[in-house]
């Protein structure tokens, strides 16, 4: 099933259930708490596991690719990266884990000082999900080939559509490096 769709399946369930429970009582909002505290230390378990297995396997294989410009950011060319496999998926996975932890204070200010509670039901089922989803989890802890959509580097889509793969053939490689536009190796 494409993700979008059962993410608003899970999202109009999860609405049906939150109609459905009394919000006025201490113990059903405790519980809920709960649930969200629980499964956001479980996303956070998944991420920090699958950070764990990049450092193990410590794939030192170079990793060369044109990001796309980005025109929102003022770039006008696409840059030249050259990196690692261990250090670009410890890119994605500290982003994931930045997710999370933005996630949790955009609740905490939901929450705590607006006093909205149905949210903390809402977001304690789809962050699991999308855990369970992302490709770097694909990658090392189901042990999925990295092929196909798992190719690194990964496909990035924007709020506007698919902004497009970062390209890695050798043309536009070399092109770039001639160009001299870029070519950083990340620490």
């Amino acid at each position: 099933m494409n993700p979008a769709v059962s993410n608003l399946v899970i999202m109009l369930v999860m609405m049906q259930v939150s109609k459905r429970l009394d919000w006025e009582n201490p113990d059903t909002v405790f519980y809920v708490r709960t649930g969200y505290i629980s499964s956001t230390l479980i996303v956070l378990g998944i991420y920090l596991y699958t950070r764990y297995i990049i450092i193990k396997k410590n794939d030192l294989t170079t990793l060369k690719y044109l990001e796309p410009a980005n025109a929102l950011s003022g770039q006008t060319e696409a840059k030249l990266n050259v990196t690692t496999v261990k250090e670009y998926d410890l890119t994605q996975i500290h982003s994931a884990i930045k997710g999370v932890f933005t996630g949790m204070l955009m609740m905490g200010f939901m929450h705590l000082y607006m006093k909205y509670t149905n949210p903390l039901l809402m977001q304690s089922i789809s962050p699991i999900k999308s855990a369970f989803e992302a490709n770097i989890v694909k990658i090392h802890v189901f042990n999925q080939p990295a092929t196909g959509d798992l190719k690194r580097p990964f496909k990035t889509s924007s709020l506007f559509g698919d902004s497009g793969a970062p390209k890695t053939d050798k043309q536009s490689i070399e092109s770039a490096e001639v160009a001299g536009n870029g070519g950083f190796k990340e620490e």
